[in-house]
This record gives structure tokens, C-alpha cells and sequence, in this order.
């Protein structure tokens, strides 16, 4: 592929993500239709005027001027191009001066133009499937910039460096979720054994940045039936740690040899390495690190990658505003980059924000409609692995369907054979026990806890964060649901103590469940429902403070809050408490009534009319 053609291909693609017409995009940069259909055909080289309003039009920071072919200075004249491709210096009888005269090719005594230096020092051919992968990636096309990479492999031949070069950019596309990408292991493993005698600064970046790779896909696997054997998740972490470390010390001992990018890359994937393993506080720091890092490194790929993870590492502390604040950062990005991708990161996230608020008609604007269209468009069109949109799209619908008390309508569906059919990932396990719970299936739930609890040898083989967290949350309001609702409470007190362990770790952070997907609630609040099963009314109105000072500005979860303080005040047996849990229920149910949550409006009316309460 020539320059010219990596530019119409660049300019192709950029459009349609933009999704912008070819006569819309001539509108905006003052050209006609037909040359710049020629142009994007490769038909005809552009001017800078055109790559500089181009450029600009489809907020490509920069990317389509950077694959400006190189030529003679026509493509710079003074006078410039017109809106219908024609030069304003042109005479009358439409002639043009001697700057305006087709390219000629070099002849044995004209030197050709100078080649465009390889910014990689890998060659041009290297360069223009990396370009070309990078275009691809950015704008959410994960298979197609997949195909360019591999093609990057393919040329860089027997050089090392290169090769690792383009693994290391074939490593970042998402994988299959909850799956070890062997095929990629093999690569990056492979890369790392033929520079692990080099000492050289482009080597030694190189197999840092390989390092963190590894650790983070090694760490992909959800529980040890989908990890490598011989590397559970576990190994990842303990590798990201390494990887990071040693980071460190070379920015110690010699300041500058990492580069930015480089830094960048090994920052964010050992902290998705370490996601399960460490406190959400500790990754907060090195997404606030990439964050700086990210704009310090003009990457565009990277500032997107830090906006996602700060906005999530915020979130898990408590930090909504500052999250919301970032959010909307996000937002900027998006619509500065016209990315597929982006456009669905910032989606998921106003929708989660919308959850969380109790703004459940704006939440289901998305979830229940453009949602499920872009992520079959994507995975239809191979933009990314399957299933990585649609467990997203699912958990949300869960969760709304759930915060409105409407479960039995999910699972009179079709689609909740999507939750059955993702067992292997243990949350949706969790959320299938919760689901039979709140459609009066009891029976067939405990059967999935009991199930559950054999497999984790009692909750105990779970990680302590990450994925753990949300899943132990559910399985709490499992526990609470049972034991209010049948006669297996001795039953239920054999899986408390782990699952209270957990949380309990966790009493100042909220529960954010996927990568994002929804905020559960506060973890202190499952802390306080186990502490009810376990008969300890007075612990969980401890846990309930600390809940009600992560989430007093949010009604939806106040509502929810407040029920559950009157549960637990009518258990401490005091006379007084009986009047304190009448009004906090009848607060929750107006709550409830006014945001549409029928399934918690239900649970307070109940309350106010039992024995107890009377």
C-alpha cells in the first residue's frame, strides 16, 4: 500500500466511525463531493489544506496529518485548494504555474524524494501496519487492527525487537472474557525468551511492557477452570508486582530510559493484573500515575485507557464526584475521537451513573434499546470478541430489571438463558441464585448456593478483590433472602463467615461489578445483611452507618438503606426501635413508590404490616 492509499484508507475509516457521509464530510471541509471521493479512493493525493481541515473535522488529534504523503511542494501552494478541488492560482485558460505541474518520477539524474524516516526504526512497511493497527484499534475495529499487527510480525522478519514490538500492540486488543489467550501467551513468551539476555534500553522496555502483558492476560482467567495450568490468576498478579518493581527501580537507577508510552503500557496492564488481588485504594494511585503520564505522552490510546480506569478505581473508593468528574472528561474524549469504542465506554458508564441515581427511565433509554443494536453491530462485525458487549448489556438489564423489583420479567425471558449460560463466570452464578430468590424460587436457589459454596470450597477460594467483591455482595442478599423467607438459616450460617471476611476487608468502598458495568452499593451495606443472618443486629447497624456515609446523596440507595436499618433496629428487641423502624420503612417506601421500585415498595409494606413492626 502506497502513502497515498494509507491516507484514503485512513480518511475511509475515520469517516465512517465519524459516521459522516462523503457529502457531509465535503460540506464541513469546503470541498466538493467528487475530489474528495477521489481522494479517499486513492484516486488523488491530497493537499495539506485538505489533510489539515480533515484532520480537524474528524478530531483525529493529528492522525490523518501524520500520514500526509510525501511529495513536491505542490501539495503546499500558496494559493491553496477550492472548494471544488481546483487551484485559486490558476489562470483564466485554467493553466497552471510551474508549481502546479504533475508529479514526475525520478530519473537517474534527479534524486528521489527523501523516504519518511520510520518513527519506529522498524522500516516503513512495519510502520504502515502499525499506523494502520492503531487506527484500527482506536476506533474499536479489534479483529481488523489484529490483522494489521499480525501483518507487522510477519514483516519485521528475524528482528527480534520488531517482533516484540508488535506483539506488544497485538496484546493490548480485549480478549474473550474470563479467557486465557494461549495463542498470545505463546507470542509474548516467546518475544521474552529471544530478549532475555539483551540489556540495551529498547530491549529492556520491551520486555517490561511484554512482562506486564503476560501478567495481565495470565490474570484474565476467572477461577481455575478457564486459567492456564500451572499459571492461575494469581501467577499474574505476582508477575505485575515483579513488573513493577523493576519499573521502578529502572526510574530510579536511570531516569528517562523508559519512555512514556512505555510506562504507560506497563501501568495499565499490571494494574488490570492486579485488579482481583489488591486494594482498590492502591490502584487509584497508579491510575491517577497514568492518568498524568497518559497526557505527558500525547497518546490517545492511553488517555482513554486512563480515563476508564481512573473513573472505575473512584468509583470502587467512594469517590463519586470525583468519578462523575472524570466521567465527563471521558465524555470530551469521546466525542473528540469519534470512536465506536469510546462512544460505548461512555454510554456504559451514564448508564451505570443513571443506576445508581434511580434514574431508571434514562438508564433504560440505553440498556433496553441503542445498547443491545451497537453491541450486536459490533460483534456481528467483528469490531470485538464475542460476547465481551453483551455480558455488559446483560448485567446492566439484571441490575435495572432488579432495581425495579421486575426479575421475573428477565426470567420469563429468553434472554435469561444468557445468565444460565455464563456459569463460569462466578457473579452471574450469584446472580442466578438472586434471581430464583426474587421470583420465589427458593428451593432451587439454595440449591445454587449449596452448589456454589461445594465448588469454592465455602466461599473460601475466592480472591480477595476484584470480581470477588460484587459476587460475595449478591450472595449476601441471597442469604438475606433466604433467610428471611425460609427456615435454612443454621444452613446459611456455615457461608457467612467467609463471605463477611471478604466484605467485611472492603467496609469503606463501593461494589462495582464488571469493568464497569453496575455500582452494587456500598460493600459495608452485604456487610450489615450477613451481620442480620448471623443474628448481630447491633454489627450491621454499625455496617449501615459507614453504607450511609458512601451513599446519603443517592436515593435510590438511601431507600434501600433505610429498610434495612429498620430490619435491623426491630431485631434488637427494644421497645423504642419499634417506632424508629416504622419510620424509617415509611421513609424507604415513599422513596420507593417515587423512583419505581416496586420489589423494595413491596418489602416495606410488609415490614409495616408485621407483628413485629406493629
Amino acid at each position: 500500500m502506497t502513502p497515498q492509499e494509507e491516507f484514503a484508507e485512513a480518511l475511509r475509516v475515520r469517516r465512517e466511525a465519524a459516521e459522516l457521509s462523503l457529502a457531509e464530510l465535503a460540506r464541513r471541509v469546503h470541498y466538493s463531493k467528487s475530489y474528495l471521493s477521489r481522494v479517499e479512493n486513492g484516486l488523488r493525493p491530497p493537499g495539506r489544506l485538505l489533510a489539515e481541515r480533515c484532520d480537524a473535522a474528524l478530531r483525529a488529534d493529528g492522525a490523518l496529518l501524520a500520514l500526509l504523503p510525501p511529495g513536491p511542494e505542490q501539495h503546499q501552494r500558496r494559493g491553496g485548494e477550492g472548494r471544488d478541488g481546483r487551484r485559486r492560482d490558476e489562470g483564466r485558460d485554467g493553466r497552471r504555474d510551474r508549481g502546479d505541474q504533475p508529479v514526475r518520477r525520478p530519473s537517474p539524474d534527479r534524486p528521489a524524494p527523501a523516504a519518511r524516516p520510520s518513527p519506529s526504526g522498524y522500516g516503513a512497511r512495519f510502520d504502515q501496519h502499525i499506523r494502520r493497527g492503531d487506527t484500527r484499534h482506536l476506533l474499536g475495529e479489534m479483529y481488523e487492527a489484529g490483522r494489521h499487527y499480525q501483518a507487522a510480525y510477519e514483516a519485521a522478519g528475524g528482528d527480534e525487537q520488531a517482533r516484540a514490538y508488535a506483539v506488544v500492540r497485538s496484546a493490548r486488543r480485549w480478549s474473550d472474557p474470563g479467557q486465557v489467550d494461549r495463542d498470545l501467551l505463546f507470542r509474548i513468551d516467546a518475544c521474552l525468551a529471544a530478549l532475555a539476555d539483551r540489556e540495551d534500553p529498547p530491549a529492556v522496555e520491551l520486555r517490561l511492557q511484554l512482562s506486564a502483558h503476560r501478567s495481565k492476560k495470565l490474570a484474565m482467567a476467572i477461577g481455575y477452570d478457564t486459567a492456564m495450568a500451572g499459571a492461575e490468576p494469581r501467577t499474574g498478579a505476582r508477575l505485575a508486582r515483579q513488573t513493577l518493581a523493576e519499573l521502578r527501580e529502572l526510574g530510579r537507577r536511570a531516569p528517562g530510559q523508559i519512555g512514556d508510552e512505555a510506562r504507560c503500557e506497563v501501568l495499565t496492564e499490571t494494574r488490570w493484573a492486579l485488579y482481583d488481588f489488591a486494594p482498590a485504594r492502591e490502584l487509584l494511585a497508579l491510575s491517577s500515575e497514568l492518568r498524568d503520564l497518559a497526557v505527558r505522552s500525547h497518546s490517545a490510546y492511553f488517555q482513554g485507557e486512563a480515563l476508564v480506569a481512573l473513573a472505575i478505581d473512584q468509583l470502587r473508593t467512594g469517590r463519586v464526584p470525583a468519578a462523575e468528574a472524570t466521567i465527563n472528561l471521558h465524555r470530551a474524549y469521546a466525542a473528540r475521537h469519534r470512536s465506536r469504542l469510546a462512544y460505548w465506554q461512555q454510554r456504559t458508564l451514564d448508564a451505570l451513573m443513571s443506576l445508581w441515581r434511580g434514574e431508571f427511565a434514562a438508564a433504560a433509554e440505553w440498556i433496553l434499546g441503542e445498547a443491545g443494536e451497537v453491541a450486536a453491530a459490533m460483534e456481528a462485525g467483528l469490531s470485538m470478541p464475542a460476547d465481551t458487549l453483551g455480558q455488559t448489556v446483560l448485567g446492566q438489564e439484571f441490575w435495572l430489571r432488579h432495581e425495579q423489583g421486575r426479575l421475573a420479567e428477565l426470567f420469563a425471558s429468553p434472554r435469561m438463558a444468557g445468565v444460565q449460560q455464563r456459569g463460569y463466570f462466578p457473579v452471574w452464578r450469584a446472580g442466578l441464585a438472586l434471581a430464583l430468590c426474587e421470583t420465589g424460587r427458593y428451593e432451587q436457589a439454595v440449591d445454587q448456593l449449596r452448589a456454589f459454596a461445594a465448588d469454592t470450597d465455602g466461599f473460601t477460594r475466592l480472591p480477595p478483590s476484584g470480581w470477588a467483591l460484587p459476587t460475595a455482595a449478591v450472595l449476601a442478599q441471597v442469604c438475606a433472602e433466604l433467610a428471611e423467607r425460609t427456615d435454612r438459616r443454621s444452613e446459611l450460617s456455615a457461608y457467612v463467615p467467609p463471605l463477611r471476611a471478604l466484605l467485611d476487608a472492603h467496609g469503606d468502598e463501593l461494589v462495582l461489578a464488571g469493568w464497569p458495568t453496575v455500582l452494587l452499593g456500598p460493600a459495608a451495606r452485604f456487610s450489615a445483611l450477613l451481620a442480620l443472618v448471623a443474628g448481630e443486629p447491633e454489627t450491621a447497624l454499625g455496617h449501615l452507618g459507614r453504607a450511609v456515609r458512601l451513599a446519603q446523596r443517592y436515593p435510590a440507595q438511601m431507600a434501600r438503606l433505610r429498610l434495612d436499618e429498620a430490619r435491623a433496629r426491630l431485631r434488637t428487641g427494644s421497645p423504642a426501635a419499634r417506632a424508629t423502624a416504622q419510620e424509617l420503612a415509611r421513609t424507604a417506601l415513599g422513596a420507593a413508590e417515587e423512583l419505581g421500585m416496586a420489589g423494595l415498595a413491596r418489602d416495606c409494606r410488609e415490614l409495616l404490616t408485621s407483628p413485629a413492626a406493629r
